[in-house]
């Protein structure tokens, strides 16, 4: 909901202020299956690639933060290729690096300069913090390293505009946010059933206005909502399954549990009910005719023999649903159900479904 009004002060200058209120849920209760990948792993060295010597360092002392505005060519040169380069509803590119099990990057590229960072996974230089690192000890890392705060209002100003970031009980305990320079911020998304530290997101300041995770208030302008083409949607989409499956693998490595092999009719199935819940305006693992994931998995005559489901919607991208999904209890015993050998993921615009299976050897 948004309220705005209008506010003169001159006879050509209009602004705006307003609160915008985002509530980004997951809802529905988890059960869960599993999927197979029929991608190779690769073989690069993230922690050994450090990012060139350029004036302006970042703030913190990480070297994957350091990457943030530098160049995609020096990017490239460093680490490689990327695994995909996948398309976001935000105007940036993911150049996505996933081929170590225990690790994964994505890099957004924008006009060739690095202007987000998503991480997760073992063995990041994320200094002063790092990924399994309890809550407390993380807020006091950041203090320690330049007064950065864990707090319920960030503030930003650019040109004629400011905007204050809402964080509320539940925002500061699954993903504070903290200011790290002029128009840096960086997402902590935190696992609250272990209080450890799950993932980061570094982004600049306009990629976290167009993201609108918070509750906001601001005076002046916001940036526009994603407006896509159908067949640029198709493309974010399928980005977006992939990254779900590849980031569902790193975190089930992390709890010790197998990974899951990609499967192709399911991702099928996953796909036309998250396409359902859109087109019909409904969130619900039963579709408007009644029928639930049993029902779909055979109209496509899938075998299995168990499976389960995790549904989620209105998240701005594939890593928050995922990390929404995480602190759900029902969602997060899907996701490391150790008897799940498969998974399809099915994404449309911004709902997302999750279909696990266990199938016979």
């Amino acid at each position: 909901m948004r309220f705005v009004k209008n506010l003169s002060l001159a006879a050509f200058i209009v602004v705006l202020i307003g609160v915008l209120l985002i509530d980004q849920t997951g809802i529905g209760e988890g059960e869960a299956f599993n999927l197979v990948s029929d991608a190779a792993w690769k073989h690069h060295t993230l922690e050994t690639k450090v990012a060139p010597e350029i004036e302006g360092m970042f703030p913190l002392e990480g070297d994957l933060f350091q990457w943030m505005r530098k160049d995609a060519d020096a990017l490239e040169k460093a680490l490689g290729e990327p695994d995909r380069k996948d398309m976001s509803a935000y105007g940036y590119t993911w150049w996505v690096y996933a081929s170590q099990p225990e690790s994964y990057i994505q890099f957004g590229i924008l006009e060739g300069e690095v202007v987000t960072i998503y991480a997760t996974g073992d063995g990041l230089d994320l200094s002063p913090v790092h990924i399994g690192q309890q809550y407390e000890s993380a807020a006091d890392a950041y203090a320690a390293s330049g007064d950065f705060q864990f707090s319920d209002e960030v503030n930003y100003s650019g040109g004629f505009s400011s905007y204050t970031f809402l964080l509320n009980e539940e925002d500061l305990k699954s993903r504070p946010l903290v200011k790290v320079d002029h128009d840096t911020f960086i997402q902590n998304y935190f696992d609250t059933f272990t209080n450890k530290l799950s993932s980061i997101r570094v982004l600049t300041a306009d990629i976290l206005l167009k993201h609108r995770p918070y509750e906001l208030q601001y005076r002046g302008s916001l940036p526009e909502e994603p407006n896509l083409s159908d067949e640029a949607w198709e493309e974010v989409e399928m980005g977006m399954e992939q990254q779900i499956f590849d980031i569902t693998n790193v975190i089930r490595q992390r709890h010790d549990s197998p990974p899951l092999s990609w499967e192709g009719d399911v991702h099928e199935v996953a796909f036309l009910h998250s396409k359902d819940m859109a087109e019909n305006d409904y969130f619900s693992h039963y579709g408007l005719n009644g029928d639930g994931l049993k029902e779909r998995l055979s109209e496509l005559d899938v075998f299995y023999r168990t499976a389960g489901e995790n549904i989620a919607a209105q998240y701005s991208d594939a890593p928050s649903a995922m990390e929404g999904w995480l602190n759900s209890e029902g969602h997060r015993e899907a996701l490391f159900n150790e008897e799940y050998t498969h998974l399809g993921v099915g994404v449309y615009r911004l709902y997302y479904t999750q279909n696990f299976l266990e199938k016979p050897m």
